[in-house]
């Protein structure tokens, strides 16, 4: 991905009207384990696959609480989510203090993309690489969130981020409609297929999955290893169950055949 003298700074574009190094933290993105986040009219879920290092490390943490109504899911480069979640957390605390109300969702999102759109116009610095979805809930409603390293925004119903997170998105695609009137147990149900779709090798468990739950009259939290545990298996047992056999309605095969005797028939004259 060397692009010559093109890709040395993050303020130097290219002929083509590219930064280069702002496409490189958005590929860290497409690098980083997988999560996915669903939004129902009450809930919002988030659900990500932890990476561990080797099989004798544990699972990096991939969601961070930000505040009893806010919280996120990264994919990228963990140490740069880390800052981030910090500096929403203060972001967080600094307009409860000054307001004594709990700070939109959509206006932290709004700071967050500020901060790191800066990256990219500063020579002495680099872009984030890591993405966010921020799942939250505020006076409207419950909202989920991607934020990019360009700086950008998005709100979605469903999406996916990080590796082989297409996977996830076309079950997403195929089930998103049916979201807004899921409830909490069926969001998560989702969420885990989603992102089971999207597991390169391994087997999904209740270690290096990790799901997060904010909504109505719930504080934002982290779902402990055994419950996800107890999900996952469950799913399984349906996987396992045999297709239940339709019988036919009776004397319909018969109707057909009768059918296509008579079409067969030869007219007579």
């Amino acid at each position: 991905m060397f692009r010559n003298q093109y890709d040395t700074d993050v303020t130097t574009w290219s002929p083509a009207g590219r930064l280069f190094q702002v496409e490189y933290a958005m590929e860290a993105v497409k690098q980083g384990s997988a999560a996915v986040g669903l939004r129902s009219k009450t809930h919002v879920v988030l659900v990500c696959v932890g990476k561990a290092n080797s099989e004798f490390s544990s699972h990096q943490k991939k969601i961070f609480k930000v505040d009893d109504h806010i919280g996120v899911a990264i994919a990228g480069l963990t140490a740069d989510g880390r800052v981030l979640s910090l500096h929403m957390r203060s972001e967080c605390i600094h307009y409860k203090f000054l307001y004594d109300s709990p700070l939109p969702v959509g206006r932290l999102v709004v700071q967050l993309a500020d901060k790191a759109q800066v990256c990219t116009q500063r020579s002495w610095t680099r872009p984030y690489g890591v993405g966010l979805l921020v799942a939250g809930l505020d006076e409207t409603g419950p909202h989920l969130y991607q934020n990019c390293p360009s700086g950008n925004y998005f709100e979605y119903q469903a999406f996916a981020i990080g590796a082989r997170s297409q996977a996830a998105k076309t079950y997403l695609e195929r089930k998103f409609e049916t979201f807004p009137e899921c409830s909490r147990n069926e969001l998560i149900r989702h969420g885990i297929i989603s992102v089971k779709e999207a597991l390169a090798e391994g087997k999904l468990n209740g270690s290096n999955c990790n799901v997060a739950v904010v909504g109505i009259g719930e504080a934002f939290n982290t779902l402990d290893s055994k419950t996800v545990q107890q999900i996952i298996d469950s799913l399984e047992d349906r996987a396992d169950e045999p297709p239940v056999d339709v019988a036919p309605v009776e004397g319909e095969q018969g109707a057909v055949q009768d059918d296509t005797d008579q079409a067969a028939a030869p007219m007579e004259t």
